[in-house]
């Protein structure tokens, strides 16, 4: 199985982009693939950015995945 998560490029140098994914995390990766340029968001799998997508189309998947981070971390708070 494949996973890959959406973020927003904040810059761009060479190859190299800071991305930010859902303002949880920041981390490097590599946009080589795709023509994708700052404020793009790109579909992100083992540091490759692999596709660039609409801006409401990563909106609606980085909130889901805030759903799920928010239930993970109630989860491991305990009752």
């Amino acid at each position: 199985m494949c996973l890959a998560i959406p973020g927003r490029i904040l810059s761009i140098s060479g190859e190299l982009a800071k991305v930010d994914f859902g303002g949880r995390t920041v981390r490097e990766v590599d946009v080589s693939l795709v023509e994708a340029k700052v404020g793009d968001y790109v579909l992100v799998h083992a540091g490759y950015a692999i596709q660039v997508l609409d801006e409401e189309a990563a909106e609606e998947t980085l909130k889901l995945w805030s759903e799920i981070f928010e239930k993970l971390d109630r989860s491991e708070a305990g009752p």
